[in-house]
């Protein structure tokens, strides 16, 4: 169990995380459209390297500030009044519908695996928010950084990162409506979620 539940965590965490319409996903899903999917499948594979070394990067990060209790406390304390900055952000420019961005323009037909690694490498965003999803199971007492845990907990999220980026590129057009919905909405799901992590941060801070 010890060695399944890091790595099942990884994966929801994971796919939760990147099922929304973001910038690689989107992009497998034109390369697939395009090329062909054996040319997306290169660019997800390139995606989801450096997926890998993001999140063993976060995760040996999440470890050293596990071990000094001051820095988790000033983290949830600032964690607080970021969550509800973003909170106030997404709920105010919800409001306003911005017009639909053009489609991403992909020139050349270079190494798509390469091309992935580009893409995901431009992301910072995994790191701190691995560095955070890890000391909170962690925690929780789901999780432990051990060397093993890590390894599996790292592999959990390669999986159902490389999984969402899958389900774009071969079913894109079936999802396609689906998406636009999310696209429409994404300032209010992503204040929602900001909101919940707020409020789960005070809680944990009154009743620790």
């Amino acid at each position: 169990m010890a060695i399944v539940l890091p790595l099942f965590l990884g994966f929801c965490i994971a796919f939760l995380a990147v099922i929304l319409p973001g910038l690689i996903n989107m992009t497998a899903a034109k390369i697939s459209l395009e090329e062909g999917k054996s040319q997306a499948m290169s660019f997800a594979i390139g995606a989801s390297v450096i997926v890998f070394f993001q999140t063993y990067l976060a995760v040996l990060f999440a470890r050293f500030i596990s071990s000094h209790v001051e820095i988790i406390s000033l983290l949830q304390e600032i964690g607080i009044l970021i969550f509800t900055g973003l909170s106030v952000y997404f709920f105010w420019i919800a409001k306003k519908p911005k017009k639909p961005k053009a489609a991403i323009k992909i020139k050349g037909k270079s190494n798509r695996f390469f091309f992935g690694i580009l893409m995901s490498m431009l992301n910072f965003l995994p790191i701190p928010f691995y560095v955070f999803a890890s000391i909170s199971i962690a925690s929780s007492g789901y999780f432990h950084f051990e060397r093993y845990e890590i390894l599996n907990f790292v592999l959990g999220v390669v999986l159902g990162s490389f999984t969402v980026f899958y389900i774009y590129l071969v079913a894109f057009k079936s999802i396609e409506k689906k998406t636009q919905f999310l696209m429409k909405n994404i300032n209010t799901i992503i204040g929602c979620v900001t909101a919940l992590m707020a409020l789960f941060t005070v809680f944990k801070l009154c009743y620790n």
